[in-house]
Formats: structure tokens, C-alpha cells, sequence
């Protein structure tokens, strides 16, 4: 059965048949495709001559009818910035009701009451909706690595005559129905140019990767055999191997959806994707109250409706960070993440800027809270950040480091880089590290702490995290006109050779890269003490930053790779270290 003839059966079952004029009135079709499609069903034995539903067309719809619904909800809803730090996008309210309430309601309604919730972020903040609408909930723990797929893939034994619905949606007309008879995708009528589908003259959603003309996604599908198999197994395999794509992606076959088109008006829904589409939404809506918001509107003496173009940067390690226009100047505010009030000090943070200003070594800020800990930069156009692969940018980096370093600032706070480890370690309250050599690891690293303190050092005001991410470098006329060094949370006196060795962790080079950097920094005339302190450093900050990344998964907060190659660090240059030093200062 093809889509006009479930729609035009559908149509049936709804309003006893008057005439074929009113049929094509009701169903949106031309009047001599009604015609075409009554006699098709009539001849297939769905329709009597009275153009009534048959047994079989009513053992047909009670086969096909919707059965579940899963609604996908466990993301972050990064683009939401400033709102996402508080509230689940799926709990935003609009026009007083929170969205997926509002969609579990429109469920009910539709005779669907078998409702499984993927969550992940802030999951406790949905555990409510069991007892007040009977939800199921399955926790999606990688929704911070992972996308929607891997969410649907964690139910898809589930799916069996199943709505599949976003979470961000809000539809003015209920979008479910008791009777559902073909699978399908929802579509808007809008053109959206990021999209790469489009409906064809055949209702078949194609994919068009040219054209810039496709259709708006809006998210939600149904799903009944032989469509629902084939999602099922395509979700397994591709779990494994793109973990990271939308779930829409199980449903591309030869740059087609396996799916139907199912079209609906750009009027009659909206999906809440960023702070901006809230606030044109329901401009009442009590979660646009945002301190960063009214935090712009002081700084700049505008109202709130004057901030615009909000757009989320990419999510930092320890920050989120949006873009924002404001009398007609873009800028950047920061907004600190999760956990960092115990990780960072921004008094002290705020002292280092003051150092600093007017010597161009950063993008100053227009604003900077020492007590929360926002900020708000110029926004700079035409800017990349190192290439840590590139030997022209490292070579650049390095050399802004040392005229940075040769500055010998000084500020009135100091970078212990053992006092930060233990106090990264104590944030786990007692928790053991997930490393079960943690212990042996950690007394290896403290023996290099004696021919570190024996060393004479000129101490001066360090970056610490001189990392590739935090050289921009500023263009002009096609060229690279400038480097700058952002990023000064963590700065203080120290040892500037700290920030070769973070820079190395950081862009996690092997030995030879290593090696090569403290040849760049030095200019080729590093000696073998001062490269075995560096040897040291690596180590010592390797376990520095493994800590602080088991602290941030505490938080739910995962860096990959990231994490386990601090963790070897702190092991190899141990090694690398205690064979440069040859044994001296007790290291065995």
C-alpha cells in the first residue's frame, strides 16, 4: 500500500465517504488521484462499492497502529548556551508548558502510553515523569561523546510500531494519530539551507548534497516492518563504527530515505535548538532569565532583546563559551563549566589580565567577574588557532613564548603544580583512581620532586596552559600578522619551562616530538639537566592532568583519549627522566 492509499484509508476511517470532491478536500489530493486511488483499494478489497472500510482494511490498520514511542532527550543542547547550563533543552518551558511534557501529553492523546525517555545530561531532573505520566527512562551515560544514534540504538528493541521524536519540538497541532498505516519522516514545507534532503515528486526524501534548496528536518518519524528491521540492524553496525551521526542516518539507502515523506507547515511547529528561537517563541518563557544575558545588558547598557546572533563556540575543557552581537559589534562571552569554581581561582585569574594589559600579548577582555568568573572578549574575525603538526606554527609559538617569557612578569599568586595534584586527587572524596597502578605511578612522579627543587629557576609569571588551542593566530591581507596567547586561567609564578612541557602533553607528541619542540624553544642549545627537567615537568603534569580529568568525569565531563595519555605521560617520562639523570636524587 502506497502513502495516498493510507492517507486517503486513513481519511476514511475518520469521516464515513460523502463524495470524491470532499475526499480530495480533506486529503490535500487532486481530485483524479482520489478517483485513481478509490478504485485501487476498492479492487485490492480495503473499500466496499459504498467506498467503506472492509475487514481487511480494519485487520490492516490494527496491525500498523502505533504501539510505543521513544523520545530521544539525553544531549546537552550545547547550541543553547546560556540556557543549557541550568535546565535539559527537553525541560524548557513555552507558552507555560515544558516541552516533552507537552509531547508525552499530545502522546496520550494519540492512545500512546508507552513512552521511553533516553537521557543522559542532567538525568535526574527527568526521573519526575514517571510517576506523573508513567514514562519509562533509559540513561544514555556517553551522550557527551556519543550522539542520537547511539541513544536509539541503546532501545532499539524497542522499536515496533514506534514514534521516534526529538525532544525539542513543539507542535501547535498534535502530530500523532491512533491510526498509522506506512512509515514515515516528518518534513517542513520551509527550505532550510543546511539541509541535504529534499521531497521528490514521488514523496521520496532524497538526498541532495548540491542543490541548497532541502527540506527542514523536523525529527520526528514513525517506524512499522519492513522499515523498522532495517533501522533495527543498521543502528547495531553503525553504533560501532559512527557512534558520533544523527540516527536519521540508518535510514539512507542509495541517497534515499527508506522512508516516506510526511509533510507539515513551517507554521505549525517550532524546534528550540538555541536561546534566540526561545525567546521568538515565548518571549515570557521563565527560562530566558539568564545571569550571562543580564550580565551583556548591564556591561552594555542595552536591553535583552538587543543581544543577538547568539551561536555557541566549540565546547571548551573547561569553559563554555557563545558569540553574541550587540549594537552592532560582535563579541564573546565565557561561561564557566562544570565544576571549575573548585578548579580555578578567578581573583587571581583577574590579577593576571590586569598584569598583562597593554602589553599585547592577548586579547584583553571588555569584561571580566573575578567572583563568577564571566567574560566577554572582541570578537576576532579572520583567526586560527596552532597547528601542532605544522612546523612553521610551532616554530611561531615558541618563540612567542620566550619573548613572553623574557617579559620575567610577576603576579602575586603561584602555580604549585604538587599542591594542584593533590588537591585534584582530594576532589574524589576518597574515590580510588581508575587506574589500579595510580599509587606506584604517583610515588614514581614524587621522586623526580628533589632534582626538580635542586635545579636553579627564574620564576616568573607562567601561561600553564600554553597549549596549541590557546595560540591564535591573527590574519590580515591573507597572511599571519600576529600570535596571541589566551586563555590565562591557570597562570602563575612558575618555572616558564612548564608551558613547553604542557604544550607537549597537550598536542600529545611522542618522544621525538618532544624533543624536537625543547630544540625549537632553545634554539638548539638545550642542555641535558634542563631537558631532563622538562623530561620532569611532562611526567609531573601528566598526572597533574589525569587527576583533574578523573575529577571532570565525575562531573560527566569525558576526554577521550585525551585522559589516558595524560596518565602515560606521568609513566614513560618517569622513565625518560630517571635515565637523563642517572639515577641521582634517590630515583630508582
Amino acid at each position: 500500500m502506497n502513502v495516498i492509499e493510507s492517507d486517503i484509508l486513513k481519511s476514511l476511517m475518520n469521516t464515513p465517504f460523502i463524495n470524491q470532491r470532499v475526499l480530495s478536500e480533506t486529503t490535500g489530493y487532486s481530485l483524479g488521484k482520489v478517483n485513481k486511488t478509490l478504485k485501487d483499494l476498492n479492487a485490492g478489497g480495503y473499500l466496499n462499492n459504498l467506498n467503506q472500510l472492509t475487514d481487511k482494511a480494519e485487520s490492516l490498520i490494527a496491525k500498523n497502529s502505533p504501539k510505543n514511542a521513544i523520545i530521544l532527550a539525553a544531549g546537552s543542547g550545547m547550541r543553547m548556551v546560556p540556557v543549557n547550563m541550568s535546565f535539559p533543552k527537553a525541560l524548557l518551558e513555552v507558552n507555560g508548558e515544558r516541552l516533552i511534557e507537552r509531547l508525552i501529553k499530545q502522546l496520550h492523546v494519540a492512545g500512546v502510553n508507552d513512552i521511553t525517555v533516553v537521557i543522559g545530561f542532567m538525568k535526574e531532573s527527568f526521573e519526575y515523569l514517571i510517576d506523573k505520566y508513567g514514562v519509562k527512562l533509559t540513561v544514555n551515560s556517553d551522550y557527551f561523546r556519543k550522539n542520537n544514534l547511539h541513544s536509539l540504538n541503546l532501545v532499539r528493541n524497542k522499536i515496533n510500531n514506534s514514534y521516534i521524536v526529538p525532544c525539542d519540538i513543539w507542535c501547535a497541532k498534535n502530530p500523532f494519530s491512533k491510526v498509522e498505516l506506512h512509515s514515515w519522516y516528518m518534513l517542513s514545507n520551509q527550505i532550510a539551507p543546511e539541509s541535504i534532503v529534499r521531497v521528490n515528486r514521488k514523496n521520496e526524501i532524497v538526498v541532495d548534497r548540491k542543490s541548497g534548496k532541502g527540506n527542514e528536518m523536523v525529527g520526528i518519524a514513525y517506524l512499522i516492518e519492513p522499515e523498522t528491521e532495517a533501522v533495527k540492524e543498521n543502528l547495531k553496525l553503525m553504533d560501532e563504527t559512527h557512534p558520533n551521526d544523527f540516527w536519521e542516518s540508518t535510514l539512507v539507502n542509495n541517497d534515499k530515505l527508506i522512508l516516506a515523506a510526511k509533510m507539515i507547515d513551517s507554521n505549525g511547529y517550532v524546534e528550540i535548538n538555541t536561546y534566540e528561537q526561545l525567546r521568538n517563541t515565548d518571549s515570557k518563557s521563565s527560562q530566558l532569565k539568564s545571569d550571562a544575558i543580564r550580565t551583556i545588558s548591564e556591561v552594555f547598557g542595552c536591553n535583552e532583546n538587543e543581544i543577538t546572533n547568539l551561536e555557541t563556540l566549540k565546547k571548551g575543557m573547561t569553559n563554555r563559551s557563545f558569540v553574541f552581537t550587540v549594537k552592532g559589534s560582535k563579541y564573546v562571552m565565557r561561561i564557566p563549566g562544570e565544576g571549575t569554581d573548585k578548579l580555578i581561582d578567578r581573583k587571581q585569574e583577574a590579577e593576571v589580565y590586569s598584569v598583562i594589559s597593554g602589553l599585547d600579548l592577548s586579547n584583553e577582555p571588555v569584561y571580566i567577574n573575578p567572583d563568577n568568573g564571566y567574560k566577554i572578549t572582541d570578537f576576532l574575525e579572520s583567526i586560527r588557532v596552532c597547528d601542532p603538526a605544522s612546523e612553521s606554527d610551532i616554530a611561531r609559538c615558541m618563540k612567542r613564548l620566550r619573548e613572553f617569557h623574557d617579559l620575567k612578569l610577576s603576579v602575586n599568586h603561584s602555580f604549585d603544580i604538587f599542591g594542584h595534584i593533590e588537591f585534584y586527587e582530594s576532589l574524589r572524596e576518597g574515590k580510588p583512581s581508575v587506574y589500579g597502578d595510580y599509587n606506584e605511578t604517583k610515588a614514581n612522579v614524587y621522586k623526580l620532586r628533589s632534582f626538580v627543587d635542586s635545579l636553579k629557576k627564574d620564576l616568573c609569571l607562567t601561561h600553564i596552559d600554553a597549549v596549541p588551542d590557546n595560540f591564535l593566530f591573527l590574519s590580515r591581507d591573507g597572511a599571519d600578522s600576529k600570535v596571541l596567547l589566551i586563555d590565562w586561567e591557570y597562570s602563575g609564578m612558575q618555572d616558564p619551562h612548564v608551558d613547553i612541557a604542557m604544550f607537549c602533553i597537550y598536542s600529545l607528541y611522542d618522544k621525538q616530538e618532544c624533543d624536537h619542540l625543547i630544540d625549537l624553544y632553545f634554539e638548539g642549545n638545550c642542555d641535558v639537566e634542563t631537558r631532563a627537567k622538562i623530561y620532569c615537568y611532562i611526567a609531573m603534569c601528566g598526572l597533574l592532568w589525569s587527576n583533574w580529568c578523573e575529577y571532570k568525569q565525575m562531573l560527566g565531563v569525558e576526554f577521550g583519549e585525551y585522559s589516558l595519555r595524560q596518565y602515560r605521560y606521568a609513566k614513560e617520562y618517569f622513565r625518560y627522566a630517571k635515565e637523563l639523570i642517572g639515577g641521582k636524587y634517590g630515583i630508582e
